[in-house]
């Protein structure tokens, strides 16, 4: 599980540099082969970093909607389309193409969020602000959640 918040700077070529606690299991589990793509969400302006073998799952399941779902078609078009297949290089860094820094305003300070299967890629600034709408998203009364959420204990 890739758990945890960690700081990273982005380099002129638009290389990160995944932390070392991660790498070893990136290895284990894909080889070090990553993906990478947009979150197709306006409120949440970031980017996905897969394993391999995750990513792998997701582009079969939205691969195998229906073709004439305009939904589908949109999803697709933003994850798959988007993405890039990557390799750690030799000093445990992925490059990020200048579309995607340009989609989730990166720049130089970012941070890279676990999420258990997958991480997300953040403008620092960016996820600051969104930490803060999620806190309150928390808080608040008239979101519901699921009920396979609300019968989960924390």
């Amino acid at each position: 599980m890739y758990l945890g918040v960690s700081t990273l700077n982005i380099d002129a070529k638009g290389r990160l540099a995944i932390p070392a606690k991660y790498r070893e299991a990136l290895a284990e589990s894909c080889a070090s082969r990553l993906a990478v793509t947009i979150n197709p969400s306006k409120t949440n302006r970031c980017l996905w970093l897969y394993p391999e073998n995750e990513w792998l799952d997701v582009a079969r399941k939205l691969t195998a909607l229906p073709a004439a779902d305009r939904k589908a078609q949109a999803y697709r078009r933003l994850i798959l389309g988007h993405a890039s297949e990557q390799e750690l290089d030799a000093q445990g860094r992925i490059r990020i193409s200048p579309e995607l820094r340009e989609f989730a305003g990166l720049e130089k300070r970012i941070m890279l969020l676990g999420q258990g299967n997958k991480f997300e890629i953040w403008d620092v600034d960016s996820m600051q602000g969104s930490r803060e709408r999620w806190i309150d998203d928390v808080e608040s009364p008239e979101l519901e959640g699921s009920d396979q959420f609300n019968e989960l204990s924390l």
